[in-house]
């Protein structure tokens, strides 16, 4: 496995922020689905994360019709799980496996709590 793939989509510093890309709905790509993408990585895979990988990784994405939006990692950071847009799960895990990325699963996720009443 080529561990320096597995960097990019799991920021851990506020300079690999998500870009202010819009969403693939908004190319007209058709409808956009929320996944979670759990993720389990050997112990220092995710150091030296940098924003020249992040681009990289976000441009795969992109052409797959995939957003990368955020990414939360315990505290030894061996597992992280990450919300992504795209058409499809197919799509999502077409992604991980263009930039190298391991997927214990991926589960959508339609309801924002937040937005609730």
């Amino acid at each position: 496995m080529n561990l320096g793939a597995l960097l990019p989509l799991l920021p851990l510093a506020t300079a690999l922020a998500p870009d202010a890309d819009a969403p693939p709905e908004a190319t007209g790509a058709g409808p956009i689905h929320r996944y979670l993408v759990a993720r389990t990585f050997p112990p220092g895979a995710l150091d030296g994360l940098d924003a020249a990988t992040k681009a990289k990784v976000n441009a795969n994405n992109a052409s797959l019709g995939v957003r990368w939006v955020r990414s939360y990692a315990n505290a030894d950071r061996t597992k992280t799980y990450c919300v992504y847009e795209g058409a499809d799960e197919a799509a999502i895990r077409d992604a991980a496996t263009l930039n190298g990325l391991p997927v214990d699963s991926v589960v959508e996720i339609p309801v924002d709590l937040e937005s609730c009443a």
